[in-house]
């Protein structure tokens, strides 16, 4: 069984703790590093948002979203977590804002580390920090977690980051992507560091392209006022994939220390080749969804599931995007990005894809080139291809199987939620799986960068049924440089 070193003492107050986030995620993961023993006695998270609830109201709630999600649970648990709850009304941009009523339930111990966390609207991140300010909040010991998304472009972005940053330093600043809390992508930096195997061949010496695939089989749920002011590019590609595909390229930091990670994939955000519109139209593809199937049910089309004037959007619900990295690790190596609401099925993973042998020996029966799957949700694992012989007479054939790291088959324990471990790194004031300022800024410039190019070019929006793996011009634009998205073993 895991053994999880306990963390400090420390306040967390979750601005926004009655919403979506704050139930499904932020309350049930710090329930279970209570329950794994990390959370001190003395710990005290704090929900506050506009809705009048007593503290009592505030505890139901809570158990309620922490008994869904919790598998390990007893009676005796809740009573001993519910007592670290407390609750507070506060509306963070008025200005009759309880911020005494706030402070009276944090600790007197100013040495114990207290976190806000903004499970809000990011449009007041910077109108709740400038109050916090003003009634003293932004205390030495505190820190502030931000969710994405951190602006909708570059100048958005910046005046967020101006707005926080001139109540809270940088080092105090948590910028959250829950994707680098998800244990896979953890062990990608494991993996090419931490073998000697795998980092002599991670180059364009060795590796043919590289794919990123984030598929999702859901619709809007509840999001269609925000996703269609958005659109796949800023929800997805600006924070989740540019993360992995960062990762995944970057070169060895000279330690896990928060800026020398960073410094490393803000080096890979700034060597991203750009687009104009006319090679927008060759390397990239967006789309819409249409009516389809999810399973045996009927889904209607992304426009129906929209009202009043949405319905003429042209908002994007797939992208395909082909990049290179402009540096001597990546040259001429293409990375394929790919992510899109209600396709075949819910899978995210990252596909190294190796060169073929120099000289083949076995003709046709030898088609398949090595390959390296890392499988970040869901069935997390890692699947090395390696080619071998079929058994048995009658001549050679070649297949090509797995060596699998499968997480389920080697390790018996729950692993975390994305939220769990993050959690617990901002309370330790470990920086290095958040992002730093300029790190968004540079991710927000690339994409700057691809929508106007889009815009410039009058880049069409195509369709694809729902419960497919998008369009046909998404296939087509892999097909064009002879390869293929990667779908699973056949």
């Amino acid at each position: 069984m895991a053994k999880f070193i306990p963390v400090q003492p420390f306040d967390i107050v979750i601005f926004g703790g009655t919403g979506d986030l704050s139930r499904r995620k932020l309350l049930p993961a710090l329930f279970h590093r209570f329950l794994d023993g990390q959370l001190a006695d003395s710990a005290r998270i704090i929900g506050a948002a506009r809705t009048k609830l007593s503290r009592d109201e505030f505890i139901a709630m809570a158990k309620k979203a922490c008994f869904a999600i919790s598998k390990n649970r007893k009676e005796s648990d809740w009573k001993n977590f519910a007592r670290l709850l407390h609750y507070i009304p506060i509306d963070t941009t008025a200005d009759d804002a309880d911020w005494d009523g706030l402070k009276g339930l944090l600790s007197q111990d100013n040495t114990r580390p207290v976190i806000y966390y903004m499970a809000t609207t990011p449009l007041i991140y910077v109108a709740s920090c400038q109050a916090m300010g003003h009634a003293g909040m932004n205390t030495p010991n505190s820190r502030l977690v931000l969710e994405k998304p951190i602006g909708t472009n570059l100048e958005s972005a910046r005046a967020i980051n101006d707005g926080v940053g001139a109540v809270f330093p940088e080092n105090s600043i948590f910028r959250i992507d829950h994707y680098l809390g998800k244990e896979t992508v953890q062990n990608l930096m494991v993996l090419r560091f931490g073998n000697t195997l795998f980092e002599p061949l991670w180059s364009h010496h060795n590796v043919d392209h590289v794919q990123i695939t984030v598929a999702e089989n859901i619709g809007l749920e509840g999001r269609a006022d925000y996703y269609d002011r958005s659109g796949a590019v800023r929800d997805m590609v600006q924070n989740h994939l540019l993360q992995l595909l960062c990762l995944t390229a970057m070169e060895p930091p000279n330690s896990l220390d928060g800026d020398d990670v960073r410094q490393e994939k803000i080096k890979v955000l700034r060597a991203l080749n750009g687009f104009d519109a006319i090679t927008a139209k060759t390397q990239t593809v967006r789309a819409q969804y249409g009516a389809g199937m999810d399973g045996d049910d009927p889904v209607a089309s992304y426009i129906d599931t929209l009202s009043g004037e949405a319905k003429s959007s042209q908002t994007e619900t797939f992208v395909a995007i082909k990049t290179e990295i402009k540096n001597w690790r990546w040259a001429g190596v293409p990375f394929y990005l790919r992510t899109g609401k209600r396709m075949a099925g819910r899978h995210s993973e990252i596909v190294i894809q190796f060169k073929p042998t120099p000289h083949n020996l076995f003709g046709e029966a030898n088609k398949h080139a090595n390959k390296l799957v890392i499988r970040l949700q869901p069935d997390e694992g890692v699947h090395m291809y390696m080619q071998i012989k079929e058994p048995g007479p009658g001549g050679l054939r070649i297949k090509s199987l797995p060596l699998n790291l499968s997480y389920a088959d080697n390790f018996s324990v729950r692993y975390p939620d994305a939220y769990e471990r993050l959690l617990m790194d901002v309370v330790r004031g470990n920086l290095a799986l958040f992002m730093r300022r300029d790190e968004v800024e540079s991710a927000w410039k690339w994409v700057d960068n691809l929508l106007a190019s889009w815009d410039e070019g009058d880049q069409p929006i195509e369709t694809y049924a729902a419960g497919t793996q998008g369009p046909m011009q998404s296939a087509m634009l892999m097909d064009r440089d002879g390869r293929s998205w990667w779908e699973g073993a056949s």
